[in-house]
């Protein structure tokens, strides 16, 4: 029996219009606080203002783009977020000031929550039923590929060429994400036949109920992840490894790549659970072995091993938040998944921030490893014994249809 294609001219598109997005925002994401200190002498919690005042645009924006979908249409959110998004792209050369800087980072972050936020509700409508597990892991894929290319790209450009050169390449890459964006064609009518009046303002109306208690494991994962983030290349310095701590993302991603194959064919044949019980605890080895690690080979290692399970989590948690909605409500139910884990990320940083102050990072890292496993007890509690009543009560109803 042959299978449905996956890999589509429309698959491609998005994947990588969503590899420009995300690229752009790393480029920018290492780069902006250093452009901060330099060219407006801010302070270091001024200069992380350029990265969280982005992530709340765009935490705010995702429930309104979660709505708009069902109203407009896939594409036509899609393009005009990308147009936003490269739009502010090329603001970036004039401001004088600051705060005009940070009001250009909140609309770009605007453009992004609304981006990706499409660009999820897209892709899931463009992979097969029975493919959605190794589908979404492809296209999560293109997202941890700009993770390690962008902070390489843009802080080459800051250091060797300037910040010129660096909103050049920025602008560059954000129109990558539009013209790529165009030739995704999306079938709208699926969405035209359910038309959605609101009549008043609802939760409802704004976040999918059925993603949230996945979201919230994720979220409480992304924590952790916010920690890597932010900090693994300061530990590595710490540890006397700054020159291997490029690397650390590389060789994330590399395990990703040849695991991705396998697992995403595994979750659409045997469901989450055999996915997400063994990765929790690769993630959490992973940090544990981050914690420890003295060599090259050791802080390398727990970096495979960081890939292989937070890099199968997070597209596996995008999978269930998506399948346990209504066809009509994936938009909604990809802007609630984000945008509850994009608070992970963003506590995450701000948090482990304040903690890092008190111990050193090994230490952190090494209570990092068990705040991992406790993931298990939230995911089998929010999902799995949930999934579990649910089953059970439709074989109740099932056999009481029958009798």
């Amino acid at each position: 029996m042959n299978k449905p294609k996956l890999w589509t001219k429309s698959f491609i598109s998005i994947s990588l219009s969503n590899f420009f997005l995300f690229l752009t925002f790393y480029v920018l994401l290492v780069t902006l606080p250093i452009y901060a200190i330099q060219e407006y002498h801010s302070n270091a919690s001024e200069a992380g203002l350029m990265t969280t005042v982005f992530l709340i645009s765009a935490i705010i924006s995702r429930p309104l783009a979660g709505q708009w979908l069902e109203k407009a249409g896939h594409k036509k959110v899609l393009l005009t977020a990308l147009i936003i998004f490269s739009g502010a792209s090329l603001l970036y050369f004039f401001p004088k000031t600051i705060i005009g800087f940070l009001a250009i980072r909140l609309l770009h972050g605007v453009g992004f929550g609304m981006a990706t936020t499409a660009a999820g509700a897209i892709v899931a409508d463009l992979i097969p039923i029975s493919r959605r597990g190794e589908g979404m892991g492809y296209f999560i894929m293109s997202t941890n590929m700009a993770m390690v290319l962008g902070p390489f790209i843009g802080l080459t450009a800051i250091q060797q060429w300037g910040p010129e050169t660096l909103f050049i390449i920025s602008v560059i890459v954000a129109i990558g994400a539009l013209l790529t964006g165009l030739s995704v064609k999306v079938k709208e009518a699926e969405h035209a036949s359910h038309p959605v009046v609101h009549s008043a303002f609802s939760f409802r109306n704004f976040f999918e109920a059925s993603a949230i208690p996945i979201a919230i494991v994720g979220c409480f994962l992304a924590i952790v992840y916010a920690a890597l983030l932010s900090f693994v290349s300061v530990f590595a310095t710490e540890i006397h490894l700054g020159d291997v701590s490029s690397l650390f993302f590389v060789v994330y991603a590399i395990v990703l790549l040849i695991s991705r194959p396998f697992t995403g064919k595994w979750l659409d044949l045997y469901g989450p659970n055999v996915i997400v019980f063994p990765s929790i605890v690769l993630f959490a080895i992973g940090m544990f072995l981050l914690s420890q690690s003295g060599s090259a080979v050791s802080f390398l290692l727990s970096a495979g091993m960081i890939g292989l399970g937070w890099g199968t989590l997070f597209p596996t948690f995008q999978t269930i938040a998506i399948q346990e909605a209504a066809p009509r409500k994936r938009g909604l139910a990809t802007a609630t998944f984000l945008s509850i884990y994009d608070i992970g990320i963003a506590l995450g940083s701000f948090v482990v921030g304040l903690a890092a102050a008190k111990m050193n990072y090994s230490s952190l890292y090494f209570l990092c490893s068990f705040y991992v496993l406790i993931g298990i007890v939230l995911y089998y509690f929010l999902h799995t014994r949930k999934q579990a009543s649910r089953k059970e009560h439709n074989k109740t109803e099932l056999n009481n249809v029958n009798s």
